[in-house]
């Protein structure tokens, strides 16, 4: 079988968690299929060559790149639904997206889409202008009506899709995100965590947040949280650590966190290396992520997986992730932002506890049958045709 993936969302480097996740689900999918043929499609006229070298070691996976302008691109596929993806490489027996995209197949092509959340349709205010003119020529509703099926990476995001657009529940499947293997515990008095303490400047004990600095993640809630926090403690008061990528309007959550009678206690670190992210969850004190709307909540996850004590929003798809493993708080709600981080930082047993339960629940997508799902879907709604390995279309 071929099987054609849509590999733009990949350009630009970016590193977020619906790459992360797409990444393993691939390469997973690789692995368990191959007797088949994955053909893996990007687009890009001026910009370097997208980093796919997680797949370039399989002998089953080919690589298609064109080479047209992504406005042209996506502007003939909005107005004239062209080019057909599966004509682009020779035809397919089912298209894979990992990420919804502009997208245009043949009617008899079937289409497997991923849905990782659905936080453009409820919580639009927190994109900018650009992003949502680009879910509007995306256009999620017409894209999950023409699956042939629809992935959904919670069961929270599952439910969503179904009442939203009003999708049939027999075409909408879960396919829960897989931790990586690299996220455990990790020995607090060896080397490495060290040299990462150094390496970020980080302090002995501290609270963390790890993600993207963008209105959805809740980063000036969280700030209000922790000055009240400060403010009612008492015990010894712990800085807050602000980690992760740059995003839209990260310039007015900044100055909204230098106006805090607490600035000199918070403190941004900015990117962190891959590799790093298991020893910062390590050090941590605990982990916060009381997001306003996640459909999975990889970070959360991570961080269980390494034993973390964690406090999460009570919103979307993370009480589902996080189960009895962290604690759950209103994320819009400051004063029991507060409560929480006064009762596990100040507690040292209930933090042992609440780690053992966090192990336990990041066990559930540690091994994942996730990608085992989608490859049943394939194989069920992939349709066997005769294709010409010779007449793969080229601008």
């Amino acid at each position: 079988m071929r099987i054609v993936v849509d590999c733009r969302a990949f350009l630009g480097g970016r590193v977020s968690g619906v790459e992360v996740a797409a990444t393993s689900l691939l390469t997973t999918l690789f692995s368990l299929m191959p007797d088949d043929e994955f053909v893996l499609f990007v687009n890009a006229f001026s910009s370097p060559e997208p980093s796919l070298s997680w797949a370039r070691q399989y002998d089953n996976v080919r690589i298609v790149r064109w080479r047209i302008p992504n406005i042209v691109f996506n502007l003939s596929l909005w107005l004239f639904e062209r080019p057909r993806l599966d004509r682009c490489v020779g035809g397919a027996d089912v298209v894979l997206m990992p990420n919804i995209n502009t997208m245009a197949v043949s009617r008899r092509c079937p289409l497997v889409v991923v849905f990782h959340d659905m936080s453009f349709h409820h919580v639009p205010w927190t994109f900018s202008w650009k992003r949502r003119a680009w879910h509007y020529i995306v256009n999620p509703r017409r894209l999950a009506r023409r699956a042939k099926h629809i992935i959904a990476v919670s069961e929270a995001t599952r439910d969503d899709v179904i009442s939203t657009y009003a999708i049939p529940s027999q075409r909408v499947s879960v396919a829960h995100n897989t931790i990586a293997a690299q996220y455990v515990p990790q020995d607090r008095n060896s080397h490495q965590l060290l040299a990462i303490k150094e390496k970020y400047s980080l302090p002995y004990r501290f609270i963390l947040f790890l993600g993207a600095m963008e209105p959805r993640k809740n980063i000036v809630g969280l700030v209000e949280g922790y000055e009240l926090y400060r403010q009612t403690t008492t015990d010894t008061p712990l800085p807050l650590i602000i980690a992760g990528s740059s995003g839209w309007r990260e310039r007015e959550i900044m100055a909204r966190i230098r106006t805090s009678p607490y600035a000199e206690d918070i403190h941004r670190i900015g990117f962190v290396d891959t590799e790093d992210m298991p020893a910062l969850y390590t050090l941590a004190t605990v982990v916060t992520y009381v997001s306003l709307f996640e459909g999975f909540g990889l970070p959360v996850a991570e961080a269980m997986a390494c034993g973390a004590a964690v406090i999460a929003g009570d919103t979307t798809a993370l009480p589902e992730i996080v189960g009895e493993g962290g604690v759950l708080v209103d994320p819009e709600r400051p004063d029991d932002i507060a409560r929480a981080l006064i009762h596990v930082t100040g507690d040292a047993e209930y933090r042992q506890i609440l780690s053992q339960r966090a192990r336990a629940q990041a066990a559930k997508f540690t091994h994942s049958d996730g990608a085992r799902t989608v490859r049943d879907i394939l194989i069920r709604v992939g349709t066997p045709a005769p294709h010409d390995r010779r007449r793969i279309r080229t601008p």
